[in-house]
């Protein structure tokens, strides 16, 4: 962990020196930037929050954990690396941090990832700039040591999925489904930062079904975005009590081949949006012209449970160590795992669980529904 955060305070510092106007820190407040600077550490308390407890402050000469009293000592035992030293301010003073940081900058110019002016005092030239994009792109592609950490993010999220489904009943509420997967996850350490459910009367109406007291009945959605070291495992299954009819099985299949188009364009050196355009395309040969509309698809994921969503001009473009997640859909199919670009191209599935029922397509293994 120290020699991953010392890799990432190198990389703040490079912006530093390379920003146009002379900036003096560097301030990260979001729950997404403060886990990855402190190679997976949390800042969270409040779990739907996007900024937390405690914020990563970094100079040219020092780096700190900006908290308060409340916090401070359960951070210092239990998330943080050793390369930071840490600022206490009262909890009910926070102008004592806004006075910390502008002695410790001279005043001078800050950017961050949460542009908070309202606490700044002092001419409108000293207020908090955004961060530049090459820092936003050093987020998104995974080092090594990330990577070891997103893999048991993605296993232990794919485990509590299946263990849920295996026990799931036609008879449970939405909520009881949710509930289930919410329990299953926080048993494996991660945060459930998003559990939908559909069961079969509102699947095939909704995109984001999120869960109602309606018993799931003869076939249900469960979607998970979990949350481990700051990293997010992405993935949706579908449970069948019952033989699923042809129709719906078919919508199935059309998903699975649908992804597969553009599981097979995610390269270094493809753009975001020739991917979206690429689904569109995938949709019209299937018959489906309007279902690129009727949800986004998906796009980067990370440290946000998408960091940037592929749209028509989007135009980033995917490179060795960049993770995404993909959620091809149609009315009442759908299909979701979290991916890694490795070398020479090659996909990892993240999220892949071999207890799970999947079929091969164009050479990976792909879930389909489990029937109970």
């Amino acid at each position: 962990m120290n020699e991953e955060v010392s890799k990432k305070l190198e990389l703040i510092r490079e912006t530093l020196r390379e920003t146009e106007v002379q900036v003096q820190g560097v301030r990260l407040r979001g729950t997404d930037w403060f886990a990855w600077a402190t190679a997976g550490a949390s800042n969270t308390v409040l779990l739907t929050a996007e900024t937390g407890v405690a914020e990563v402050l970094v100079t040219t000469e020092d780096a700190w954990i900006l908290t308060d009293e409340i916090e401070a000592q359960r951070l210092q035992d239990e998330e943080l690396p050793a390369n930071f030293k840490v600022y206490m301010n009262p909890w009910a003073d926070g102008a004592a941090r806004e006075s910390f940081v502008r002695d410790l900058t001279g005043g001078g110019k800050v950017i961050s990832d949460v542009c908070d002016n309202a606490k700044r005092e002092g001419p409108i030239s000293n207020l908090e700039k955004p961060l530049p994009p090459s820092l936003q792109n050093h987020k998104r592609v995974m080092m090594s040591s990330e990577l070891e950490r997103y893999r048991q993010v993605g296993q232990k999220a794919s485990e509590a999925m299946t263990e849920v489904l295996k026990a799931a009943k036609p008879t449970w509420t939405e909520y009881q489904l949710a509930g289930a997967g919410a329990e299953a996850l926080w048993a494996q350490g991660l945060h459930p930062a998003l559990t939908l459910v559909a069961g079969e009367r509102r699947l095939p109406l909704y995109r984001h079904a999120t869960a109602t007291g309606e018993q799931i009945g003869r076939q249900a959605m469960l979607v998970f975005c979990a949350r481990g070291y700051g990293l997010y495992a992405n993935l949706t299954r579908f449970v069948c009590f019952g033989k699923l009819s042809d129709e719906r099985a078919e919508l199935h299949s059309h998903v699975r081949e649908i992804e597969a188009v553009i599981l097979n364009l995610c390269q270094p050196g493809t753009t975001l949006d020739a991917v979206y355009h690429a689904l569109a395309q995938a949709y019209e040969q299937y018959g489906f012209p309007n279902a690129i509309r009727e949800h986004h698809q998906g796009g980067t994921t990370g440290y946000l449970a998408r960091e940037i969503v592929a749209n028509p001009t989007t135009t980033d473009t995917l490179t060795e160590g960049i993770a995404v997640a993909w959620n091809p859909s149609l009315a009442g199919a759908k299909i979701e795992d979290t991916f890694v670009i490795l070398k020479d191209g090659k996909l990892e599935n993240l999220t892949f669980d071999p207890n799970f029922p999947n079929v091969d397509v164009e050479g990976r293994l792909r879930p389909v529904p489990l029937y109970n």
